[in-house]
């Protein structure tokens, strides 16, 4: 959450109700909505941490709003998320700890383990599916954020194929 809201403040100083807006804008139905209290929190850690700065706005008829302005800090930390790579593959899986170790100590049975996480992944893609359905085609992010998901998600079904055939 740190790094989206600072990456939304470096186009334009906000208020916590605008960034829960942009997030919502911009990744649909596709990410999930952050709650308000936790997008506050957030950023009162980020501003005592020194990424952002906070400004009281004055508002006729209305409480005053805070408007949260990326520092200095805070755009260096973000250039350097931009600027690593993020994580590639997973080594360590956990559910190929479980494939290995529940079988050798007697706990589960391998088969019974994969058509698990089969089942598992295939109810995941179809989550993914309805959700395409629901996202607006104009959002293109939104989208491209499901087919990622739904592209790794055919990735782990075809390895489960692959334990199948090597481990049983």
């Amino acid at each position: 959450m740190r790094l989206l809201l600072l990456a939304l403040l470096a186009k334009e100083p906000a208020h916590g109700y605008e960034l829960k807006q942009a997030l919502e804008q911009v990744f649909g139905s596709a990410y999930p909505s952050p709650n308000i209290g936790q997008i506050y929190v957030t950023l009162g850690r980020l501003e005592k941490d020194g990424l952002v700065r906070v400004v009281d706005v004055e508002q006729s008829n209305r409480p005053n709003k805070k408007v949260y302005y990326l520092t200095a800090a805070g755009r260096e930390l973000l250039d350097t998320w931009v600027d690593e790579p993020t994580e590639g593959p997973r080594v360590r899986d956990e559910f190929f700890m479980k494939l290995v170790l529940a079988p050798m100590t007697g706990i589960a049975d391998r088969m019974a383990l994969i058509n698990r996480q089969r089942r598992h992944y295939l109810t995941l893609m179809r989550d993914l599916n309805e959700l395409v359905e629901r996202t607006d085609p104009e959002n293109r992010v939104a989208l491209l954020l499901v087919e990622g998901a739904m592209l790794h998600l055919q990735a782990d079904l075809d390895w489960l194929e692959r334990c199948q055939e090597d481990l049983s």
